[in-house]
């Protein structure tokens, strides 16, 4: 069973749960894919950080309240950012994918971003950019080409950091709440502290 679909499982558990998946979107330029190695947790209605923090619901947030799997799309200043729904329709939880380490399409990533190395796609609105991912792909299903997460493959992370999420200033405990997740020793993890591990911080021969 996909995480985002045990109504067991905490939108916290659920955005561990998502490292290690591998993303993929089709376009007529090409195809590009690449492993997620971070994530952000975000708690709905009791969440100050979120969009619906407090049940808000605006046309523009409509996706939010929608069913989990649906992918949802805003901007912040220039930048597209990537957000997975991952609790039932009227339970606005999602989470926002924050860091990718490219597999497929590499080339066309760097075209598309005018950069090289960890800079492609280790943050959200670069990853974004990276992929071709657009205001488009708002209210599509994240089981559903053009922009879908493979079934089969992905990768183990050997450990998980959870740390404060990036951005969320003047939020009282919501600041400081271990909500952000990634992939101990990535190198495409943002504003990356640390060693960086031999395999990338995933578990040897995955």
């Amino acid at each position: 069973m996909e995480p985002w679909l045990d109504n067991n499982k905490t939108t916290e558990e659920i955005a561990k749960a998502l490292l290690g998946r591998l993303l993929i979107k089709e376009t007529p330029e090409g195809t590009v894919s690449g492993w997620i190695v971070e994530t952000e947790a975000y708690l709905g209605v009791i969440d100050e950080a979120a969009h619906s923090f407090n049940g808000k619901n605006t046309p523009r947030l409509k996706s939010m309240y929608e069913e989990a799997g649906t992918i949802y799309i805003y901007q912040m200043h220039t930048h597209q950012m990537l957000n997975l729904v991952v609790k039932e329709a009227g339970t606005p939880e999602a989470v926002l994918i924050r860091g990718i380490e490219p597999f497929v399409g590499l080339e066309l990533m760097e075209t598309r971003r005018g950069k090289t190395g960890i800079d492609v796609s280790n943050g959200p609105g670069k990853l974004t950019k990276a992929f071709g991912i657009t205001q488009m792909d708002d209210g599509s299903k994240i089981y559903e080409k053009p922009l879908f997460l493979a079934k089969e493959r992905r990768k183990i992370p050997l450990s998980i950091d959870a740390t404060p999420r990036i951005g969320v200033p003047n939020k009282g405990p919501w600041t400081e709440a271990p909500l952000r997740f990634s992939v101990a020793g990535n190198p495409y993890v943002s504003k990356r502290r640390g060693k960086i591990d031999g395999n990338n911080g995933w578990l040897e021969n995955n």
